[in-house]
C-alpha cells in the first residue's frame, strides 16, 4: 500500500531526511470494528491454529490434508458457483477513483498502479482498486481484484499481530482501509524460499549471470532455477524512479536509509512473517515461494508493518503437490499468479511500447479474477462475499468512507 505514496528515492547520509508518509496502528481493529461493511475478523482461526509449528493432532491434521493440483483450480465446484457473478461484474470494475469530489475532508490523492491514497488529515485513505497493473502500465480491471487484494492483506494483518504490530485502524469498505500517518523507510524487504524470477532483479537471473554475493548473501555454485534455498534469504531493495534497485544491509545503513537497530529489527519480522506465511500456505497446499515487506516508524517510535501482504500481487505462490515431481523433470512449478495474462500482452502487442494496447480478452479477465478468489480462499480457508450489485462501487466506497471518517473523528 505504501507504494503508492513513494517518491523519487536517491541514497542520502541520514535515515531523518526522508518523509514520505504512510500509517500508524490503533491498538486494535476491534475498537473501531462497527466501521466495517466486510466480514469481522472473528471468524478467522486464532494465529497459533495456522501455523506448521503446532504440535499434536492439529499438526496430523495438516499432514493428512489432500494436496492442490491445477484440476482443483481448474474445474473446482466453487468456480462454477462464482463465474456468473464474476461475469455480471465485468462492466461494474473499480478503475478509477474520486473521493476528493464526493468525501468531505480529503486533502489530497496520489495514485498509485493498483491503490489510490488520500490524504485525511490525521488518517490516510487507501483503495484498492481493479486495475491490473504489469509492464508499468495498467492492462485491466478485474471484477473483485481490489476486494479480494484488502480483503486478503487484512487477514494476515490480523493474524500476525503476533509477529509484528501492523498500521492499520479500520476497514469501513471492501476496497478500504484507514490509517494514521508515519514515516515509511524507504526499502522493501524482498524474502526469498528459492531460486526463481525472471526479472532483471530477481535471484535466478543474477544467479545465472555468475553473481554469487547477492545483497550481502553469499550463494554456493551449483544451484538451478526453482530450487528450495538451505535457508530463506533477504534481498532488500530500494526504490529508484523508474525500478527497484537491489542494496546490501551495509549499504542501506551507510546510505542513512535506516539505523542499524531499524534495519535488525525490520529484517528479523520480515523473515519471521515469512516462515510463518510459508507455514499457512504449506497448509493449505501452496508454497509461499517469494514477498515483499515495508515498514514505517510509528509517531511512537515503533516499527510497524505496512503495505499489502502475502497477497497474489505481492507474493509468488507455486502449487506444493507437484512442485517436486516438476522440478526433478526440470519443469517450470504450477503457479497461481497473472503470468497467463501478461504472456497474452506479450503475445498480441509490445506492451512496453505501444501507445495502445488491445483490450484484454474476457474469458482471461474472468479466469484471473477466478484465482485471486481461489488463492484467498484457498489460504484463509473462508469464501469471500462477492456480492453484485447495481449500485456503482465508487459511490458505495464514499458512502462508507464518509461515515467512518466522520466516525473517527468524533472519537
Amino acid at each position: 500500500m505504501a507504494q503508492c505514496v513513494r517518491s523519487t528515492l536517491n541514497p542520502v547520509r541520514t535515515p531523518q531526511s526522508f518523509t514520505r508518509k504512510a500509517y500508524v496502528k490503533s491498538p486494535a481493529f476491534a475498537s473501531v470494528s462497527f466501521l466495517r461493511a466486510v466480514p469481522e475478523f472473528n471468524k478467522y482461526p486464532k494465529p497459533c491454529s495456522l501455523v506448521m509449528s503446532c504440535q499434536g493432532k492439529a499438526q496430523n491434521q495438516q499432514e493428512e490434508r489432500p494436496q492442490l493440483s491445477l484440476d482443483d483450480l481448474v474445474t473446482s465446484n466453487r468456480k462454477g458457483e462464482v463465474l456468473g457473478t464474476i461475469k455480471d461484474s465485468l462492466s461494474n470494475c473499480l478503475s478509477e477513483t474520486n473521493l476528493l469530489a464526493t468525501v468531505p475532508g480529503l486533502k489530497s490523492r496520489i495514485k498509485g498502479k493498483v491503490r489510490d491514497i488520500y490524504d485525511a488529515g490525521d488518517y490516510l485513505v487507501l483503495i484498492t482498486t481493479d486495475r491490473l497493473s504489469a509492464f508499468d502500465r495498467n492492462l485491466a480491471s478485474i471484477p473483485f481484484k481490489g476486494q479480494v487484494l484488502n480483503e486478503t492483506s487484512l487477514w494476515w494483518f490480523n493474524n500476525t499481530q503476533h509477529i509484528t504490530p501492523n498500521a492499520i485502524v479500520s476497514s469501513p469498505d471492501r476496497n478500504v482501509v484507514i490509517a494514521k500517518k508515519c514515516s515509511v523507510f524507504p526499502i522493501e524487504f524482498v524474502v526469498r524460499g528459492y531460486v526463481t524470477g525472471s526479472t532483471d532483479t530477481s535471484l535466478w537471473t543474477v544467479y545465472n549471470k555468475g553473481v554469487r554475493n547477492y545483497c550481502g548473501n553469499e550463494l554456493s555454485d551449483g544451484l538451478v532455477k526453482n530450487q528450495k534455498l538451505p535457508a530463506n534469504i533477504l534481498t532488500p531493495t530500494t526504490k529508484a524512479a523508474d525500478h527497484d534497485v537491489p542494496i546490501s544491509p551495509n549499504e542501506i545503513v551507510e546510505g542513512g536509509f535506516m539505523t542499524q537497530a531499524e534495519f535488525d529489527e525490520a529484517s528479523m519480522k520480515a523473515l519471521s512473517l515469512f516462515e510463518f506465511g510459508q507455514g499457512v500456505a504449506k497448509k493449505h497446499g501452496l508454497i509461499l515461494v517469494d514477498t515483499k515487506y515495508e515498514f514505517g516508524r510509528s509517531s511512537d517510535g515503533s516499527i510497524l508493518l505496512i503495505d499489502e501482504i502475502h497477497t497474489p500481487d505481492s507474493s509468488r505462490y507455486w502449487l506444493a503437490g507437484s512442485y517436486e515431481e516438476r522440478f526433478q523433470k526440470g519443469l517450470e512449478p504450477e503457479n497461481v499468479d497473472k503470468e497467463f495474462l501478461r504472456l497474452w500482452f506479450k503475445e498480441n502487442c509490445n506492451p512496453y511500447e505501444d501507445e495502445v494496447l488491445p483490450a484484454a480478452p474476457a474469458e482471461l479477465v474472468t479466469e484471473l479474477a477466478w484465482r485471486y478468489i481461489f488463492l484467498y480462499e484457498t489460504i484463509t480457508g473462508s469464501r469471500i462475499d462477492i456480492i453484485p450489485t447495481q449500485e456503482p462501487i465508487h459511490d458505495r466506497i464514499s458512502r462508507n468512507t464518509s461515515q467512518a471518517l466522520s466516525s473517527l473523528r468524533q472519537l
